[in-house]
C-alpha cells in the first residue's frame, strides 16, 4: 500500500517546475506531474541535447526521472513523449522536430493512445479504419469535425503540425481557497474544534501565499453528521468582510474565531468544519491600508521562513504557537513543535527565508514545445 501524502506530492511537483523553469522563460504547468516549455531560440543548442540536459537537470535537483518529447505542436510532443517513455533505447528523450521519419513514429501510436482522443472516439475512429496515429493525420479534418466537433479537427491539424493549443502561461485566477476536512471522531468540545479550525486557517494562509494571493473575505462553516437520525441536524457558514486584504495568518485567526463563535451551538457534537478564503487578488497589486498596523515586511520576512521550513522539513514543523500542537483524537502531529517565538530571534539574526517571486510571461509563438512529464510520482511506503 502507498501513502496518499498530496502535500509531499505537491512539494515534489514544485520542485521539478522550478527546475524545468530554468530552461525557458515559457513554461505551463499542465498537471501535477506534466508541463510544457517553448523552446523557440534555442534550436542552436540542438534541441535533443538540451531536451537531455533538462532530464539530468531534473535528476539531479529532485531524483525524479522525467521523460522528455519534442514536437512543433502540444499533441507531437505528447506522442514523442510517449514514445520516449515505451522506448528504452531513446534514453528518455524523442525528438520529432528534426526527425525525418515522422510518419514512420506515428504509424507506431495507436489512435486511442492520442493526447485528446479518448475511448469513446478512438471505438469510433477505429471503425473508419482510423487505427494509428498516422491515420488520424492524413483523415479529413472536416469529416473529423462532424463527428468529433472542433476539438477532433484540433487534432488532426496539430498532427499536422499546425498549432491550435498554445501554451497557457498564467493560471486561471482562483476564485477562492477552501481547507477543511472531516474529524476523525465527532466533536463537541469548542476547544477542540477550534484547535481544528485554526489549523485549516493557518493552511489556506500557506496557500494564499504560495499563490502569491492576498483574501478580503473570510468565511467559517461547521456541520453536525447529517446522516444520523438520531442526533440533531445542524449546518452553518458566516463569512465577514477582513479588515483589509492579507495573506498573514495571524490576521485570519481573529476575525476565524468571532465567526466560530457564532456558530457553535453546545451540546451538539460536529462532524466537520472549515474554511474559505475569497475576494481574492495578487498580493503585489494589493495596496497597503494605511491604517493597518504591524510591519508588514517584517511580516512577509516571518512568513517566508515559516513557509520555507515547513516545505523542506515537512508541514507545520514550524507554526504560530496559537494554532496548537498535538491535535485532538489522534489527529496530531508527533515530535518537537517550534514555536514562533524561537523564529523571531532567528529572524532578527539571520533573516532566515527566500523570497519567492511571482515569474512573469510573455505570449507565446511556438516552432517547438516540449512536454517533460515525471515517470515515477513520489510514493511513501506505509509501515
Amino acid at each position: 500500500m502507498f501513502s496518499s501524502n498530496y502535500t509531499l506530492y505537491g512539494d515534489m511537483s514544485r520542485r521539478v517546475m522550478n527546475a524545468l523553469a530554468e530552461f525557458t522563460p515559457e513554461l505551463e504547468i499542465y498537471s501535477i506531474d506534466e508541463a510544457f516549455l517553448n523552446l523557440a531560440g534555442f534550436e542552436g543548442w540542438g534541441l535533443t541535447d538540451y531536451a537531455r540536459a533538462i532530464r539530468s537537470s531534473v535528476k539531479q535537483e529532485t531524483g525524479i526521472p522525467v521523460s522528455v518529447g519534442i514536437g512543433v505542436t502540444k499533441t507531437l510532443a505528447k506522442i514523442a513523449n510517449r514514445l520516449a517513455k515505451k522506448t528504452p533505447e531513446a534514453g528518455g528523450v524523442w525528438n520529432l522536430v528534426d526527425a525525418n521519419d515522422i510518419d514512420d513514429a506515428l504509424a507506431r501510436v495507436d489512435v486511442g493512445d492520442i493526447w485528446g482522443v479518448g475511448r469513446q472516439w478512438s471505438s469510433w475512429l477505429a471503425g473508419q479504419g482510423i487505427k494509428t496515429a498516422l491515420d488520424l493525420k492524413r483523415a479529413d479534418a472536416r469529416k473529423i469535425r462532424a463527428k468529433m466537433t472542433v476539438v477532433g479537427e484540433r487534432i488532426v491539424r496539430e498532427l499536422n503540425g499546425i498549432s491550435c493549443l498554445p501554451l497557457e502561461l498564467l493560471l486561471a485566477a482562483k476564485k477562492g481557497i477552501t481547507v477543511s476536512r472531516s474529524f476523525g471522531t465527532l466533536l463537541s468540545d469548542k476547544a477542540e474544534i477550534q484547535q481544528a479550525l485554526l489549523r485549516f486557517v493557518g493552511r489556506a494562509g500557506e496557500k494564499l501565499r504560495r499563490e502569491g494571493l492576498m483574501a478580503g473575505r473570510l468565511t467559517v462553516f461547521a456541520r453536525t453528521n447529517r446522516f444520523n437520525p438520531k442526533m440533531p441536524c445542524y449546518a452553518r457558514m458566516l463569512s465577514a468582510a477582513l479588515p483589509w486584504p492579507t495573506d498573514f495568518t495571524p490576521e485570519l485567526v481573529g476575525p476565524a474565531l468571532q465567526l466560530f463563535d457564532r456558530i457553535f451551538k453546545p451540546g451538539l457534537t460536529f462532524q466537520k468544519c472549515g474554511v474559505m478564503l475569497t475576494d481574492l487578488a495578487l498580493a503585489e497589486r494589493e495596496k497597503r491600508d494605511l491604517f493597518k498596523t504591524g510591519n508588514p515586511e517584517r511580516q512577509a520576512r516571518l512568513t517566508t521562513a515559516v513557509d520555507s521550513l515547513n516545505r523542506n522539513y515537512g508541514a507545520r514543523t514550524v507554526h504560530f504557537g496559537y494554532l496548537g500542537g498535538a491535535k485532538p483524537n489522534g489527529h496530531g502531529t508527533k515530535g518537537t513543535v517550534r514555536h514562533v517565538r524561537a523564529l523571531h530571534a532567528e529572524l532578527h539574526l539571520g533573516g532566515i527565508g527566500l523570497p519567492l517571486q511571482p515569474h512573469q510571461f510573455r505570449d507565446p509563438q511556438s516552432p517547438a514545445v516540449l512536454e517533460c512529464r515525471s515517470d515515477a510520482r513520489c510514493r511513501r511506503r506505509r509501515a
